[in-house]
């Protein structure tokens, strides 16, 4: 698998990648199937350089997934944490694809001299993405009980976080 920065012309991968969740999954909260219409604005958020980074697993030409790190919260002291996420094509589950895509975004959020804390949300249970993060060196942080509501019922959330070690750290 080739790991690259996202582009433009990928949207529509990231689209259906991304809506199979929607459907078929308690993992997002979104509820409906979002078009690339829509999606056009989250890719703008995301540079080649900086703390907000999408990368692509990319096989024979097709992307097969993608992790992605955005704004934490909108305040400023914020500024030195990101939230992350993973997302695969279903057929690639299990097969390290993920592992490979999530490491590649957790080392070039490590060089950032701002970063300071990554932060990802899991709705629970998964089992799969609890042990990718364990995996990774996220530790559990806490749980938000009953937060989600989808598919006729409610959803437990835990979140994670992991260390960066950028210079932010010496403000934390």
């Amino acid at each position: 698998m080739r790991v690259r920065a996202g582009a433009e012309g990928d949207l529509d991968a990231l689209v259906r990648i991304y809506n199979h969740y929607v459907v078929e999954s308690h993992v997002t909260f979104d509820t409906e199937p979002v078009a690339p219409v829509e999606r056009r604005t989250w890719l703008a958020g995301f540079a080649a350089e900086g703390p907000y980074r999408l990368l692509v697993g990319e096989e024979s030409g097709a992307v097969v997934g993608y992790a992605c790190s955005s704004r934490f919260r909108p305040r400023p002291a914020y500024a030195s944490s990101v939230e992350t996420a993973v997302y695969l094509d279903p057929t690639r589950r299990g097969q390290g694809a993920g592992r490979e895509l999530y490491a590649a975004l957790l080392a070039l959020l490590s060089a950032e001299p701002a970063l300071h804390r990554a932060y990802a949300q899991i709705a629970l249970p998964n089992p799969a993405s609890v042990g990718l993060h364990e995996a990774l060196g996220f530790r559990r942080v806490g749980t938000y009980r009953e937060v989600g509501f989808k598919f006729d019922r409610f959803w437990d959330v835990a979140s994670y976080e992991k260390a960066l070690g950028g210079a932010g750290a010496a403000a934390a």
